[in-house]
């Protein structure tokens, strides 16, 4: 396994569990409230959920990228 491969991985994995603590903080009551008086959520549901697409997206494309070299 490549180094590409390695932190692509750990990068999507990363992304992946930022993307789970951003569901579960959208699911609390404070949140869902906020939600739905302002139409947004907080800014700590927003930086989970733009931290977890950033890192999914980015070791996804490192993976894909270390399997191309190979």
């Amino acid at each position: 396994m490549t180094q590409t491969n390695i932190v692509g991985l750990v990068a999507f994995a990363i992304g992946a569990v930022l993307l789970f603590f951003a569901w579960r903080a959208s699911q609390a009551p404070m949140d869902q409230m906020s939600e739905a008086m302002t139409g947004r959520f907080t800014g700590n549901t927003m930086w989970y959920l733009l931290g977890g697409i950033v890192g999914v997206v980015a070791g996804a494309a490192l993976l894909y990228r270390g399997y191309m070299q190979s």
